[in-house]
């Protein structure tokens, strides 16, 4: 429903009753000319909203005439202008309703018939990653925090209720390197993560650095006690060595590694990884990273770790080689995008395990689609690439047992999901 008044100024004012939550968290209208999307809106609320120049699938909320029984009270203060949570005023039921139907629909527009399990909460106690971006906004006003919702502007925080104590002081860290590098015309990105030997930081955007700057880096890095601080990876200042525990496996990490978002949801993802691969005494990790799933699945069988990272797989193969009670890791650099494993390779594995980017293993799957590998272990964070690499699978013969849905971005659009395939 759409009605318009356009008598209160320039601003055309629409009144619309929203139908559903979208993918991305907003309200949905089915419009005569397509999909309208009315970010904070909740399903059964009647709004007024205005235009959204430049997008005229989008409508900005002005208020609510009739609000939603799903509607709660936003934890954070920022909610709606910071871009980082998209759904922190659904009710909490409804939230994961949403957040696990994000998975069927997928599946559904693949035309896939699979069993959805209900969705895992993975929060935990909250993200160990976050990346910070600064700017100067004018003489002596710099700004630091997260990208503003649908903006290009950045929103300054003080606090985020989704981070985890282990990140406590990484905002204060964040503003004294924003200070010292006082970025003026590009978005200074500050990586930072909570290892358990403390703040692991890389910093991004900044160009060269002077000595002196190098100096007050050091300086910053002593005074909020950074177990290591890079530029792009390279060295400005270590106190000790970074390190995150994965199985039986300490793992010293690169700068700005990647790691999943939460402990916790490391912890079940791979639970889930190793539950379906149970009884493989050979197993292919593809997209493997610094080996959260490689270095347990080694614990039982022998592995093949394959990625194009070399930082994070020399981090895999020295915690490997240091760690007692691990079945062999061979470990091999290689773009699984360019040159996916061939199905003569893939036909010496028991089971595969791949994890790739957002954007999915389009080619990887097409050769696992066409082997004779008996077990498929598939991790994804997009349900629409995940899809589609099951549908390809599914025209090679695979069936889809089991689909779990795992949460570890709470109140994000943002959703993991393992699962199993037989052939």
């Amino acid at each position: 429903m759409a009605t318009r008044n356009s008598s209160s100024g320039p601003s055309v004012v629409e009144r619309l009753l929203i139908a559903r939550l979208g993918h991305r968290g907003d309200g949905v209208v089915d419009g005569a000319e397509g999909a309208i999307y009315v970010s904070g809106a909740l399903p059964g609320e009647t709004v007024e909203v205005e235009e959204v120049a430049g997008h005229p699938d989008r409508r900005r909320l002005v208020s609510i005439d009739q609000t939603s029984a799903q509607r709660i009270a936003p934890i954070c203060p920022h909610f709606g202008v910071c871009g980082g949570c998209a759904v922190q005023h659904l009710a909490f039921a409804d939230y994961r309703a949403w957040k696990r139907g994000l998975v069927v629909e997928a599946l559904r527009q693949a035309g896939l018939d699979a069993p959805v399990a209900e969705l895992i909460d993975a929060h935990g106690d909250g993200r160990r990653r976050a990346v910070f971006h600064a700017r100067s906004v004018a003489r002596d006003v710099l700004e630091v925090g997260f990208s503003a919702a649908r903006a290009h502007h950045i929103v300054a925080i003080d606090r985020c209720p989704v981070l985890a104590p282990r990140l406590d002081g990484a905002i204060a860290a964040a503003w004294a390197i924003a200070e010292a590098l006082a970025p003026a015309q590009k978005s200074l990105d500050i990586h930072v993560t909570a290892t358990d030997t403390g703040l692991d930081i890389d910093v991004r955007g900044s160009g060269p650095l002077t000595p002196p700057q190098m100096t007050e880096l050091a300086r910053i890095a002593a005074k909020h006690d950074i177990t290591g601080l890079t530029r792009h990876g390279e060295l400005v200042a270590r106190s000790r060595t970074p390190i995150v525990q994965m199985g039986k496996a300490s793992v010293a990490l690169p700068p700005a590694a990647f790691l999943q978002a939460t402990e916790e949801g490391e912890a079940i993802l791979s639970q889930l990884v190793l539950n379906a691969c149970a009884g493989a005494a050979k197993v292919a990790d593809l997209f493997a990273g610094v080996g959260p799933f490689a270095l347990r699945l080694a614990e039982r069988a022998r592995v093949s770790a394959v990625d194009d990272d070399d930082d994070a797989l020399a981090a895999l193969k020295r915690a490997a080689a240091s760690t007692a009670g691990l079945k062999p890791i061979d470990v091999e650099r290689r773009d699984l995008f360019r040159r996916p494993l061939t199905t003569a390779e893939l036909k010496n594995f028991d089971a595969v395990v791949f994890d790739p980017p957002r954007q999915g293993a389009d080619a990887q799957a097409r050769e696992i689609a066409a082997s004779v590998v008996p077990l498929v272990v598939a991790v994804s964070c997009n349900p629409a690439t995940f899809a589609r690499d099951m549908r390809e699978l599914a025209r090679g013969g695979y069936r889809l047992i089991a689909v779990t849905p795992v949460d570890q971005f709470r109140y994000a659009a943002h959703v993991e999901i393992v699962a199993r395939l037989q052939k």
